[in-house]
């Protein structure tokens, strides 16, 4: 049975852990461990951590001896893992019950290297606002740079195919998980999983709420600058790609057509004639052993 490590990089969210935790401990799947790694939290979040988790073995808790930022402690999340599937969760957000076991399920197709869900945006007391929008199936290929944003948590994937890339950028502050994402899906197919498993938080001291967001936009630009390089992309739509980063809005505009609605029409003939295609493969196959049943339902 694989295992799945659930990534946590903390820093002064003791008091919404507990939740976090208990999202965990209800999980459906068991095969799981926690690593969590604080950055050196500046309140009581440690003590309190460690009261919640006592000696439960499946948690393992790390402390970085300085402030170190998001990028730096993420990637040190990795390095402590032990699992096959990895996936973050933030110290302040939650997992729905079977979220661990719809995620692991995907992974058994050995063509699939990560995988998502959809996500429900919290109030700071945990309780349901909405569901994000913006999570949808996607064509992964040599210009998907996941703005807008479509790929979002739960995001897991596989932690060989992680040790193939970069890695997490440990100076990165902010745009952290977009820039794991774009790295993972240059590496493999991607799995959608059509179900609400994640519980965002919003509250008022959430890296990404809105004091942050200008500074989060500027680093995402700068993320999907890097993985233009790292693609060998030269053009896009016969638009000349910059050879050294300057202005944000100067990648933003290269990819604004991703927005317009012809393009998602596009996308939507592009999964159609994709899934068909699976299908007709498997109708292939099956025929082919001549043991087939067909089932209507």
């Amino acid at each position: 049975m694989k295992k799945i490590s659930v990534l946590i990089a903390h820093y002064n969210n003791g008091k919404f852990f507990e939740d976090c935790y208990l999202s965990l401990i209800h999980q459906t799947f068991t095969n799981w461990e926690a690593i969590i790694v604080d950055d050196a939290s500046t309140d009581n979040s440690l003590e309190i951590i460690k009261s919640i988790i006592k000696d439960d073995a499946r948690f393992r808790l790390y402390k970085n001896p300085e402030n170190k930022g998001c990028g730096f402690t993420k990637r040190i999340c990795m390095e402590y893992a032990t699992g096959d599937i990895c996936g973050f969760l933030d110290p302040d957000d939650a997992l729905f019950p079977k979220a661990l076991e719809k995620s692991i399920e995907k992974f058994n197709d050995s063509n699939i290297i990560a995988a998502y869900t959809k996500m429900l945006m919290c109030d700071e007391n945990l309780s349901p606002q909405y569901v994000y929008c913006g999570t949808k199936q996607i064509c992964n290929d040599l210009y998907f740079f996941n703005c807008p944003i479509q790929v979002a948590h739960f995001f897991t994937f596989r932690k060989d195919i992680y040790f193939k890339t970069q890695g997490i950028n440990p100076v990165l502050k902010r745009a952290v998980d977009q820039d794991l994402y774009l790295k993972i899906l240059e590496l493999g197919r991607i799995a959608y999983i059509d179900e609400v498993l994640y519980k965002y938080r919003l509250h008022s001291a959430g890296i990404s709420q809105q004091s942050t967001k200008q500074s989060a936009k500027d680093s995402f630009a700068s993320i999907i600058f890097e993985a233009m390089q790292r693609r060998g992309i030269e053009k896009i739509k016969n638009r000349k790609v910059p050879e050294n980063y300057t202005n944000p809005e100067e990648i933003y505009d290269l990819i604004h057509y991703q927005t317009g609605l012809l393009y998602r029409v596009e996308t939507k003939f592009r999964l159609f004639f994709y899934h068909t295609n699976i299908l007709i493969l498997l109708f292939l196959e099956c025929t082919s052993t001549q043991t087939f049943n067909l089932t209507l339902y």
